[in-house]
């Protein structure tokens, strides 16, 4: 148990991002979704981890790495399975990509999430993320909150 890459291939990793899919389409039309596929999960430029419990993968969380304003990542895909929500694993697969990214040189952090989650708004709060706005091919949306964290160069 524990947090691992992810291969997006396997049926349960799918089957993770099926139930995330479904999460979000019921909360936010097509037009505010913005939602990596499976097959972009794959992608070089992305990092693609999960956390696994005694009953398979339950949560999940991507950095897509991005250079078409400055280089930054994108965190996209973070998710937890409505059982095991308030377990801090949304905190612990940030804090893992976070690390990951530093490690890789990347220290500006963007996302993209919805007014219908505050839970994660705080979260971001938490984690030192500020409200901006649109980035790269977004635009301004009144269903999305537009955050970033940046790190100083000098902690990595």
């Amino acid at each position: 148990m524990g947090i691992e890459n992810l291969d997006p291939d396997m049926a349960e990793v799918k089957a993770l991002i099926a139930r995330s899919d479904a999460f979000y389409t019921d909360l936010y039309p097509p037009e505010s979704n913005h939602l990596e596929d499976y097959r972009s999960l794959k992608a070089a430029n992305v990092i693609f981890i999960g956390y696994r419990a005694e009953t398979g993968f339950v949560a999940c969380g991507a950095a897509k790495v991005l250079d078409d304003d400055g280089t930054y990542a994108e965190i996209k895909r973070v998710f937890v399975d409505a059982q095991y929500r308030g377990q801090g694993l949304s905190l612990k697969i940030m804090r893992c990509l976070e690390t990951e990214l530093v490690n890789r040189g990347i220290g500006i952090f963007r996302l993209e999430t919805g007014i219908k989650q505050p839970q994660a708004i705080s979260l971001y709060r938490k984690l030192g993320y500020s409200e901006r706005g649109p980035y790269g091919k977004y635009t301004q949306d009144a269903l999305s909150v537009f955050m970033e964290k940046q790190i100083p160069q000098s902690n990595y």
